[in-house]
């Protein structure tokens, strides 16, 4: 059974994944970041390094690092309600 937060990480994550206005890509950056380790922790997977754009993911995620997966989870659903508040 899912615990409170992690209903609310995927509503959050439902909700963002319908927005249809552009969102400034390092709102998107930390986005993917927080979603990334609130899901898969720290195993980070190798990337081309001639690949521009996924080296910018990989290194949003990093610094992450040390974040457990639940204040991942909080961080994500904080971000995402002050982005959705500002798209009103």
């Amino acid at each position: 059974m899912d615990s409170d937060l992690d209903i609310a990480f995927k509503e959050a994550f439902i909700e963002i994944s319908k927005l249809k206005q552009a969102v400034a890509p390092d709102v998107m950056l930390k986005l993917y970041a927080y979603n990334k380790q609130a899901n898969f922790g720290s195993n980070f997977p190798y990337y081309d390094q001639l690949d521009v754009r996924n080296g910018f993911k990989i290194n949003a995620w990093m610094q992450l690092k040390n974040m457990s997966s639940n204040q991942a989870k909080k961080e994500y659903i904080k971000l995402a309600k002050l982005l959705l508040n500002s798209k009103k």
